[in-house]
């Protein structure tokens, strides 16, 4: 699986391979299989605006909508055939998905219609975060950290002083993010990514998704079953026992 998200602590969807797609009930201890509509190409992520919209997006412009639950999911129009990597909604109307060769889609109408954005740069997005309506950041290869304050009219390129491919990122309030990735790479702005500063993670492992409860407590996952947690912003990462993960979330604070 490449992407889970939960609308509630019970609700939740996970994508992958084949456009897979499987929902639980019950907080994960059940899952039951869904129809996409093809088991061809593959989906790399997922979104859900409540328990009933979701999006799903992935191999060559793919977009799926559902709007019952993932009872029955629809392909919208991407305007693309770029990879879409992620997805992310602020409501059932707004959202953004990004992916290759610098893609950046908004909507403002539930996915009727996809606008592609201009962003300047042409290197795979890999992640999208949003603050409010008007402020999002996406994060990519070479270290790419990407912002917008005017709802994608204009995205700007932030220093990120690294190199590394950028997997994921996650911003508690207009102010606070992080951002993972290649070779361990933790990065926390406290100031919306005017300056980003390296946490040490104390891993090389590749960390392929990050995500704050709260502004102080927060959990990192990656290859070789890397999972870390910090309770203070991520000024320092424990390392916990696990096994490979690619993309995790929480609804509230639990122990692990």
């Amino acid at each position: 699986m490449s992407s889970v998200h939960f609308a509630d602590n019970s609700t939740g969807w996970a994508v992958g391979n084949d456009e897979i797609i499987i929902k639980t009930t019950n907080g994960g201890t059940d899952w039951t299989p869904q129809t996409s509509g093809t088991t061809a190409g593959y989906l790399m992520s997922v979104h859900f605006a409540d328990n009933f919209t979701g999006w799903a997006v992935g191999d060559p412009g793919r977009i799926l909508k559902t709007t019952n639950g993932g009872t029955n999911w629809t392909n919208q129009t991407s305007g693309t055939t770029n990879w879409l990597l992620s997805v992310r909604f602020e409501d059932n109307l707004t959202g953004w998905a990004v992916g290759e060769s610098g893609t950046i889609l908004k909507t403002i109408n539930g996915g009727t219609n996809w606008t592609p954005q201009t962003t300047g740069v042409t290197n795979n997005l890999r992640s999208v975060d949003i603050a409010d309506n008007s402020t999002s950041w996406a994060v990519g290869f070479l270290g790419t950290i990407l912002k917008t304050t005017n709802g994608g009219t204009n995205w700007t390129t932030q220093t990120s002083g690294t190199t590394n491919v950028l997997w994921s990122v996650d911003f508690t309030d207009n102010s606070t993010g992080w951002t993972v990735g290649g070779g361990g790479t933790i990065l926390r702005t406290a100031n919306g990514g005017t300056n980003w500063t390296l946490q040490i993670s104390g891993t090389s492992n590749f960390l392929t998704s990050v995500h704050f409860v709260d502004i102080n407590t927060g959990w990192v996952v990656g290859g070789a079953g890397t999972i870390l947690k910090s309770t203070n912003s991520g000024d320092n990462w424990f390392l916990k026992s696990g096994c490979s993960v690619i993309t995790l979330q929480f609804i509230s604070q639990v122990t692990i």
